[in-house]
């Protein structure tokens, strides 16, 4: 006969195993208490000091601007009003993207901007989940059926200066949230690329041309699948057109792009 689970604990009564659970639990939650304590929290955005860790104040939230629907199927942008099921942006249809969909969970606004400077510029890594929750949420008719999720990568050079992959932070955040794959190595930058920051539309498709490479390593996790490619900003989709283009010539079945936000139609490009 196997021993029980209480005998191989020594025989002590389960209530006891679920005190020390408890009191272990206690314990997490008062040294978390202590450290808010000691360093109070601030909310993610504009650093003033709120009552939770790792989230926005009230004002910030209320100048977030959340893209719902309706909006525009293959480019996810936001219409004014609705016009019917499967409707196009005139973007769309003028200019058809290489990628099959795009999504993002808000504009480019202010406080989106200083939640992505903050964790790309500034090392604000504690505000990774909560854009990774957020993207995930915006991506849901993506992530729905989707294999695997790829984060657009840096440059080793840059990924060394910078010491971490915002998109990578993202990527694995969206991954808990849905469950889905991510793998991180199945797309490289095989060249250095001048920031894209201050740069036109044609000097940005340049700048990217040719910037991507799935790995022979990671071929077999794209070939034949449905990829989600995730970033932290959607502007012209110069860089997330190269990176599709490679995905492609990998063999991928079809390649959405989700982001935690994307410049407004019309809107100043300042990242």
């Amino acid at each position: 006969m196997g021993e029980t689970e209480d005998e191989a604990d020594g025989g002590r009564d389960p209530r006891w195993r679920r005190l020390a659970r408890a009191v272990v639990a206690g314990g997490r939650s008062a040294v978390g208490g202590l450290v808010d304590l000691i360093v109070p929290p601030v909310c993610l955005a504009c650093r003033r000091p709120v009552a939770r860790a790792h989230g926005l104040c009230g004002a910030c939230w209320a100048r977030l601007t959340p893209i719902e629907r309706p909006y525009c199927e293959r480019l996810g942008i936001p219409f004014g009003y609705d016009i019917g099921p499967g409707a196009l942006s005139a973007e769309a249809i003028a200019s058809p993207p290489v990628f099959d969909r795009a999504r993002a969970a808000v504009i480019f606004d202010d406080v989106a901007r200083d939640l992505v400077h903050g964790l790309k510029y500034h090392d604000r890594t504690e505000a990774a989940p909560l854009i990774g929750r957020m993207t995930a949420r915006a991506g849901r008719d993506l992530l729905i059926d989707a294999e695997v999720i790829v984060p657009l990568p840096l440059h080793r050079r840059r990924l060394w200066t910078r010491k971490f992959n915002q998109a990578a932070l993202i990527a694995l955040e969206v991954g808990r949230a849905s469950g889905v794959a991510v793998d991180v190595g199945a797309l490289i930058r095989i060249r250095a690329t001048r920031p894209q920051v201050g740069l036109g539309e044609a000097e940005r498709i340049a700048n990217v041309r040719g910037a991507f490479r799935v790995p022979a390593s990671h071929r077999a996790a794209i070939e034949g699948r449905r990829v989600v490619l995730v970033d932290d900003v959607l502007t012209t989709g110069a860089t997330v057109s190269a990176a599709t283009r490679a995905l492609r010539r990998a063999g991928a079945l079809r390649i959405d792009v989700l982001t935690f936000a994307r410049v407004a139609p019309g809107g100043a490009i300042t990242i």
